[in-house]
């Protein structure tokens, strides 16, 4: 790459960092793994970057936050600590996505499935939704000096439980195993119906992360004079899992 460093966008999916892709722009997806992303963040933040953004599906935790929700994090909750995301990033997110709700986010290990605990963790934290990434992407971004922003985009909302073959299609590299999904709606054939309306959900979030991208040129290639986009891990299509 020639020119200003990029903007490393941090996804958990492979499908999302297709979407993230793009001038001014490197990715990495961690693939549900904190470890595993926290390591292809070091390497791509040791190739330098200007920025660390956050960027995605997420699990929705506050009620009433349907599919499609665009959330711009003003806080990301980590355990007890709460870390702000950079102002000046936040508002030229807002300002480029106006309809974006400006909300404090949640990083989590493992995915949030059940509406309880759904709620157990909207409680505490004060937090719109979850994610898998936004936690390990502030935490380097500070180690580093970096500023930090987030993007997530609500998929399954607060009162849907998800079933269980929800959770087995993503492979390490954050590309989808649709024979695991499979294999899991053969064991357990009526998780049908609830896995079907989680594609729906899905869906809608996508199609609200493309267009939400679609807006967010300006600001990702703002100093980037024409940098080439990199994508360090994009394989595979998109699956249904979120929080």
């Amino acid at each position: 790459m020639t020119g200003a460093p990029p903007v490393l966008v941090v996804t958990g999916l492979a499908a999302e960092a297709r979407i993230a892709a793009g001038p001014g722009v490197a990715t990495v997806a961690g693939g549900g793994d904190a470890a595993r992303l926290a390591l292809l963040m070091e390497a791509a933040l040791a190739r330098g970057a200007r920025a660390v953004v956050s960027f995605g599906i997420a699990g929705g935790l506050e009620p009433a936050l349907a599919p499609g929700t665009a959330l711009i994090a003003r806080a990301i909750h980590d355990g007890d600590a709460r870390t702000p995301a950079d102002p000046a990033w936040v508002e030229r997110l807002a300002a480029l996505l106006p309809d974006a709700r400006l909300r404090d986010l949640v990083g989590v290990d493992d995915a949030v499935v059940g509406r309880g605990d759904k709620a157990a963790l909207w409680r505490r934290t004060g937090a719109a939704a979850a994610d898998m990434e936004s936690h390990v992407a502030a935490r380097l971004a500070a180690r580093r000096g970096l500023p930090f922003a987030a993007l997530r985009i609500v998929a399954d909302p607060a009162e849907r439980t998800l079933p269980p073959a929800a959770l087995v299609g993503m492979r390490p590299d954050g590309s989808a195993d649709v024979g695991a999904v499979l294999r899991a709606l053969a064991r357990r054939p009526r998780q049908l119906p609830a896995l079907v309306r989680t594609g729906l959900d899905a869906r809608s979030a996508f199609a609200a992360l493309a267009a939400a991208r679609r807006h967010l040129g300006p600001v990702f290639d703002a100093h980037g004079g024409g940098t080439a986009g990199a994508t360090l891990r994009t394989a595979g299509p998109a699956e249904v899992r979120a929080g």
